[in-house]
């Protein structure tokens, strides 16, 4: 009896010495029940709970404790001055960081290189890792059969004897209005021209829109030494040989964009404008601020998975199944040659140097002395209209949401080019103001046209037809027989 009696006093000693307020804080709840001689008892579920939150802790420290340990043990054997491998690789290794120390000005001001590229680094092995894991473990196909549909595009013969696929949209070339010609952007074809706009729309404005694919896309021929100079030639070229006599207006979407900056650079004489959507410029351009760069790459790098991912209005419009039939329909087009040799030829295009500076173009504004003052000045010297790059002008529609494109690169374009007339669209992401929206498509040409006036009228040949003397004898003796007959017929009558 005394030691039960002397078992439930040390119990209740032991409980003493707990404090009250320790389960609050860790967010569970003691109770003491009589029968155990008030010994503490956690609530339901809360004792296995707390412990496997110590352990995780304590683990976790364990584990940031065993880290330091082996830093420091490499650092006073391996990393010693005097050690083998110091000798051997610290030269280069100090060459190496000094050439890609310039990697470190597209990260934040606050924080430290070492730590963030330690990050970066972990990251992209952790995801090439999982990627490995989802390449050798699934049991599905990964690539969906996709179908060849038959040609259907028309064709022109270019100079160096490639040939260049090409489609027309809206009205003949003699009722033509406006001329619009449209390279397409990467993993396109011709067939994506301006998605969903409707012919009517065309009709209204008089407008005639030419899209072609781009070398080694679709129907045309590669072109194994192209660049963004031969990109513009190819284009004059097309615009030749469909008959577009007048001024036109190039189209630039997202990263197609690239060949209407050529277009604007090196064949200026040709263009009367721009329409651009979504323009992607290049991301080395030197003439980018720290602060730009760091706007352009923060979504590429720092929010990585927003970039990855389509913002919430890009989303609906994906699930469409009309988007989805005509991505898939312009995909199989684009792809048709199984060749994916251009497609590494338009990514490199978009990141190498493009042999110009979007700041070097001059745009006119008629609202502005400047573009009449360098109108004046290329009449007087056509060869430095050329080399200035003096344009029509600029206009470019730019999604506050878009994740693809940073609005940032708008915003530099319309710094260095202030002339340009940019319609900033605050909840619009990437696809949406582009895509199979009759509203915007009619609010873009009614802001760049005016108001709609329809087709010209065919024009009437009004040229003298000569004829042979044995002809107008024959045609003034059958004249005459009508005469008397039709005489006949009315006096009968």
């Amino acid at each position: 009896m005394s030691e039960v009696n002397e078992s439930a006093a040390w119990k209740g000693e032991f409980a003493g010495l707990l404090d009250e307020d320790v389960g609050k804080v860790n967010g569970y709840s003691y109770s003491y029940s009589a029968a155990d001689g008030g010994i503490p008892a956690a609530g339901e579920g809360g004792d296995w709970r707390f412990q496997v939150a110590e352990f995780a802790k304590g683990a976790a420290e364990m584990s940031v404790e065993f880290g330091k340990g082996v830093r420091d043990v490499v650092r006073q054997s391996v990393l010693r001055e005097d050690s083998v491998i110091v000798r051997k690789f610290k030269g280069p290794c100090l060459k190496i960081m000094g050439k890609l120390r310039f990697l470190n000005e597209y990260l934040p001001e606050d924080r430290d290189p070492v730590h963030s590229w330690t990050v970066i680094a972990c990251v992209w092995l952790v995801a090439l890792a999982a990627l490995i894991v989802n390449i050798t473990e699934t049991t599905t196909p990964l690539v969906k059969k996709m179908k060849v549909h038959p040609t259907s595009a028309s064709h022109i013969l270019l100079p160096d004897g490639r040939r260049l696929a090409y489609q027309e949209q809206g009205v003949p070339a003699d009722q033509a209005r406006y001329s619009m010609i449209a390279p397409h952007s990467f993993l396109s074809s011709r067939l994506a021209g301006i998605p969903g706009l409707k012919g009517s729309l065309l009709q209204d404005f008089g407008v005639r829109l030419v899209t072609y694919d781009l070398p080694g896309f679709g129907e045309s021929d590669p072109h194994p030494d192209r660049d963004l100079e031969s990109s513009a030639l190819d284009m004059l070229h097309l615009s030749y040989s469909v008959n577009i006599t007048d001024k036109f207006w190039v189209v630039g979407y997202s990263d197609g964009s690239k060949h209407a900056w050529a277009a604007l650079r090196y064949i200026p004489d040709r263009l009367a404008g721009a329409i651009m959507v979504a323009p992607m410029i290049n991301p080395y351009e030197p003439k980018l601020t720290k602060e730009e760069r760091r706007r352009i790459w923060g979504t590429w790098t720092i929010d990585t998975w927003h970039y990855l991912s389509l913002g919430k209005w890009d989303r609906a419009l994906v699930k469409d199944r009309i988007f989805e039939d005509f991505w898939q329909r312009d995909v199989e087009e684009s792809v048709r040659q199984g060749n994916a040799k251009p497609f590494v030829e338009e990514a490199a295009l978009q990141v190498s140097n493009w042999g110009f500076s979007i700041a070097d173009l001059k745009v006119q504004n008629k609202h502005n002395s400047r573009g009449i003052l360098a109108l004046l000045k290329s009449v007087y010297s056509p060869s430095e209209k050329r080399l200035s790059g003096f344009l029509g002008p600029i206009h470019i529609w730019q999604g506050a949401e878009d994740t693809v494109v940073p609005p940032a690169m708008s915003d530099f374009v319309h710094r260095v080019l202030p002339d340009v007339m940019l319609h900033k669209l605050p909840y619009e992401g990437h696809f949406t103001y582009f895509y199979f929206c009759d509203e915007c498509h009619r609010q873009m040409f009614s802001i760049v046209y005016g108001d709609p006036q329809g087709p010209l009228l065919p024009k009437e040949d009004h040229t003298p037809i000569e004829e042979e003397e044995g002809e107008e004898e024959n045609k003034e003796v059958i004249f005459s027989d009508t005469a008397a007959d039709n005489e006949n017929v009315s006096t009968l009558a």
